[in-house]
């Protein structure tokens, strides 16, 4: 059973932008493409960087530390989709971001 919390306002991640966050125990990546946000398990596999740091190119966020990218909409990384990382759903309410965590 998963539980919706608020991690942050709308106004806080820009399209374009990405956001660290603090869902519980959990850190969450949030990444604004185009004016959708989407919701992504904050670190990166290959050495813990912190994706929500990161840069967006299109549907792929870039960790800041190595450069590994993974797309935003399902979690792989497009170079080796066996690697990935955790998704959210994303529910907006008003001007605040919630994320549907385990």
């Amino acid at each position: 059973m998963s539980k919706r919390i608020t991690v942050a306002k709308l106004s806080d991640v820009q399209p374009g932008q990405c956001l660290s966050v603090e869902a519980g125990k959990l850190g969450i990546a949030l990444c604004n493409v185009g004016g959708t946000v989407y919701a992504l398990d904050n670190c990166c596999p290959h050495a813990g960087g912190p994706l929500g740091e990161g840069f967006l190119d299109g549907d792929c966020v870039e960790c800041p530390w190595h450069g590994w990218r993974y797309n935003v909409k399902t979690g792989e990384r497009p170079e080796n989709p066996h690697i990935k990382v955790d998704c959210f759903p994303v529910h907006i309410e008003g001007d605040s971001i919630q994320v549907d965590i385990p």
